[in-house]
């Protein structure tokens, strides 16, 4: 039986392009339908509806689109509750594979990740050598700094740069350590009221209109480096899937064309994604990486 209960839902948000759904459990997706869990990051930044938008004119199939973090987007994987995911956390996208619930795997695109603070920069990190370095004059400073908190791609990728400067800052939570427990959007609307520093996915940050006192303070590095991947989930462990419509999305993104559909996403004349596809023969597939 297709994904479905009476008592499931999908609560629809109306936002512009195509229908965005808030997850409320496991819903049922007609022939010619996909659901795709992404990350809130492409969602917030727009990109999730400029390449649904352009991939069902193309071949008439309807994406239903769940957005939240990397952790539990990948969780809905292992459930069987999506048949793709788009999602921007290499570790968390091996361990999903090795364990069986993915077929396909293919690295898409990469942008960046931004730490953002107030313009006075109290913790004086606009000048630190390197991620690691500025995190620990947030650290050293006591500054309000914000994290997602919500086992995404981003809060996973803040937790790796904290261990880049050798420091665990969430036994302080709640003091000067706070989190927000949401998306990228809302946290970014949250620290602009707290003036606190976070990190962010540029995509994101170029779409943030509420900056308020907010900027880069910290960019660059190879710490920073942002890279998404498509995962097929795996129909011999959940045959209800939609696994071939699946495929075709996730070839379509890594095709010329969906490439240049990435490549073309641009704020203000600013790209926020870079394609990132590889060759099919040198990528793989069960298991690329």
């Amino acid at each position: 039986m297709r994904r479905g209960a009476p008592w499931l839902a999908w609560a629809v948000l109306g936002l512009a392009g195509s229908t965005l759904l808030a997850f409320a459990g496991p819903a049922a997706a007609a022939p010619g339908e996909l659901v795709l869990g992404s990350t809130t990051s492409t969602r917030d930044s727009g990109l999730t509806d400029w390449l649904v938008d352009a991939f069902t004119e193309e071949t008439g199939i309807v994406v239903r689109t769940v957005a939240m973090g990397t952790g539990r987007a990948l969780k809905l994987g292992e459930r069987g509750d999506v048949d793709l995911l788009l999602v921007h956390d290499t570790a968390s996208e091996e361990r999903f594979m090795a364990a069986g619930f993915g077929e396909l795997r293919r690295k898409v695109m990469y942008n960046d990740f931004v730490l953002v603070g107030p313009a006075s920069d109290p913790a004086g990190v606009r000048d630190a050598p390197d991620i690691g370095e500025a995190l620990r004059g947030v650290a050293a400073s006591r500054s309000w700094f914000l994290s997602r908190g919500d086992d995404s791609g981003t809060h996973k990728a803040e937790l790796r740069c904290w261990m880049r400067a050798g420091l665990d800052p969430r036994p302080d939570s709640g003091t000067w350590y706070r989190e927000s427990g949401a998306g990228m959007g809302a946290t970014l609307n949250t620290a602009a009221e707290m003036g606190a520093y976070t990190l962010a996915d540029r995509g994101t940050w170029l779409r943030f209109g509420n900056r308020g006192g907010l900027r880069v303070v910290f960019e660059g590095g190879p710490a920073l480096r942002n890279v998404y991947g498509v995962l097929v989930v795996s129909q011999a462990r959940h045959p209800h899937v939609n696994a071939a419509d699946a495929r075709r999305f996730a070839d379509w993104l890594v095709s010329p064309i969906g490439q240049a559909r990435i490549a073309a996403f641009q704020l203000e004349g600013e790209t926020l994604f870079h394609p990132l596809a590889e060759p099919a023969a040198s990528a793989g597939e069960v298991g690329a990486p």
